[in-house]
């Protein structure tokens, strides 16, 4: 008798701090492919973001509990807490494989992130570990998303599917200059997650910092 086979999404990013937006993917991608669950993965400290990530790993993988809490499709992953700074994409994606080889992974991106995806650390790994689910945050015209899934699966023999998502137009940067202008943050994170940002002081100008 055949075992069934796992279906677990990954959504990983630096979560300075983890907002909206972030649920609404994760949990398109939790409906649209039947996953078991997904699993929200908090970057270490990524090569392309030096010196930008304000809150530690510890806050930011804290602000994802907060956030996943009352979902049980949602499940934190501190994979990256660990003493190396950062895990590639095919590190990460090769260990998870290894570790639960009943396993189905699917690796959840913006589809504008289809533009770098080839100059990534080792994209042909990337694709052997896992199918890619791309996200259209910002209107991505269909024949324009098609010929890029087109392009990377030619040359890296990529298993790409289109998830379509409401368009919601938050960042985490937005949230940050938000805070650090005293305006309002609720609705755009969760409420356990702008209490804990405003009991940790995070993102607030520091006084050092201002002439």
């Amino acid at each position: 008798m055949a075992t069934t086979r796992r279906q677990v999404g990954i959504l990983g990013g630096t979560f300075d701090p983890i907002h909206t937006g972030h649920l609404i993917l994760a949990q398109a991608a939790y409906e649209s492919f039947s996953l078991d669950f997904v699993m929200l993965m908090p970057n270490g400290n990524p090569p392309h973001k030096p010196g930008q990530v304000q809150a530690s790993m510890e806050q930011r993988t804290r602000m994802a509990e907060l956030a996943a809490a009352d979902n049980p499709n949602f499940r934190v992953s501190d994979f990256e807490k660990t003493p190396q700074d950062y895990h590639y994409t095919f590190q990460t994606l090769e260990f998870l494989k290894e570790q639960n080889p009943d396993t189905d992974y699917y690796f959840i991106l913006g589809a504008d992130s289809l533009i770098h995806f080839a100059t990534w650390m080792e994209p042909g790994r990337i694709c052997r570990s896992c199918r890619i689910l791309a996200a259209s945050r910002d209107r991505m015209e269909t024949e324009e998303l098609k010929s890029r899934i087109q392009d990377l699966s030619r040359k890296f023999g990529a298993v790409i599917y289109p998830l379509e998502t409401p368009n919601i137009d938050i960042s985490s940067n937005m949230i940050r200059e938000r805070v650090q202008r005293g305006q309002s943050i609720r609705y755009y994170v969760p409420g356990p997650v702008e209490q804990y940002i405003r009991e940790q002081g995070l993102y607030r100008i520091s006084p050092d910092t201002v002439s």
